[in-house]
């Protein structure tokens, strides 16, 4: 019996460079990562784009010919427009048509749409997101939340901190992950009221947690899983995208500088190339929202076509790891 392919529902309608950099993900995705592709968008835009692959079997288009844009209120938009890309694809997922859906659209929109239409797990008070910071190139470390949840309760981050698990157990492979709370210093009465709460709540949960990890630790591994509220983990996100931008550069000008076999050496010994791809928003993917009953992924805005693909990889990976069923057996144990 043949297996059943993973099929992916792509936005095609949302992000900077929509719909052409996502179609041309798209597809590069469906080919390297073995995967159903369904894009969701105009039909008639899609089938110019990818009209040289529509003889694919893994390859399908369905309609949406409505687009929430950055500027709207998420959820008056969610509510208004039914037949926008982003409603059309979280009701995919809960169809069953497709077991993931990416967008790199309007992310207070993803957010809605799928808390309305996929509804939270049991136990799950609020959803979150989920990044895979990879500074290092060794073992990445999970940062969660960074963006959903601006304001939090103490025990909505032990809550974020199941869910971290279960993506690093599942996705990246940690046995055994250590959870660490983002703070301003390592000592247990460090921080503001949320941060000295949530230390004794974590510090109680039973989970494998080791304590306070401050901003600069988050390349040292000292932690599988860092937990923090949205405001926060999306201001680091932000500044680690920054500090991307800025490499990037170095490496750019360094590579324009350097014609010669030494100088392009030294640009790879002292690690600015490496750095740079890992860095760089354009290339990792996308992150995870957990908590939601279905597998919904959130690229970055300005996503170019690898960056696409990378997030159709991390979609194939959630699906296969079934996080979402994790989340609520790893909270029963």
């Amino acid at each position: 019996m043949a297996e059943t392919k993973t099929t992916i529902a792509v936005d095609a309608a949302g992000g900077d460079y929509a719909p052409q950099e996502v179609v041309k993900g798209a597809i590069r995705g469906g080919e390297e990562y073995g995967v159903n592709i369904i894009l969701v968008g105009k039909k008639a835009i899609l089938h110019v784009l990818a009209a040289r692959y529509l003889k694919q079997d893994w390859l399908t288009i369905v309609e949406a010919n409505e687009v929430i844009e950055f500027n709207e209120h998420p959820m008056r938009a969610v509510v208004s427009k039914p037949n926008s890309s982003i409603v059309v694809g979280v009701n995919l997922v809960k169809q069953g048509v497709a077991q993931a859906f990416m967008s790199a659209g309007h992310t207070g929109a993803m957010f809605g749409a799928s808390m309305m239409i996929l509804g939270k797990k049991d136990g799950i008070e609020r959803p979150a997101i989920c990044a895979v910071l990879d500074i290092t190139g060794s073992t990445p470390v999970v940062l969660i939340d960074v963006g959903a949840n601006a304001d939090c309760k103490p025990h909505y981050l032990v809550q974020f901190a199941e869910m971290g698990i279960a993506f690093a157990r599942r996705v990246l492979g940690v046995k055994s992950p250590r959870v660490a709370l983002l703070n301003i210093g390592e000592e247990d009465t460090k921080g503001n009221r949320l941060a000295q709460d949530s230390f004794v709540l974590l510090k109680d949960s039973g989970l494998n947690f080791i304590g306070n990890v401050e901003g600069h630790d988050l390349s040292k591994r000292k932690a599988d899983v860092v937990v923090t509220d949205g405001f926060t983990g999306n201001i680091v996100l932000k500044t680690l995208e920054g500090m991307g931008d800025v490499i990037q550069n170095i490496r750019e000008l360094g590579n324009a500088g350097t014609k010669n076999v030494r100088g392009r050496a030294l640009l790879h010994l002292v690690g600015i190339d490496s750095w740079a791809r890992r860095m760089d928003y354009r290339e990792y993917g996308g992150a995870c929202l957990l908590g939601v009953n279905g597998n919904i992924i959130i690229a970055h805005g300005r996503s170019r076509a690898g960056a696409i693909k990378n997030a159709i990889g991390l979609a194939k990976q959630t699906v296969e790891g079934k996080i979402s069923d994790t989340i609520e057996e790893e909270r029963h144990e």
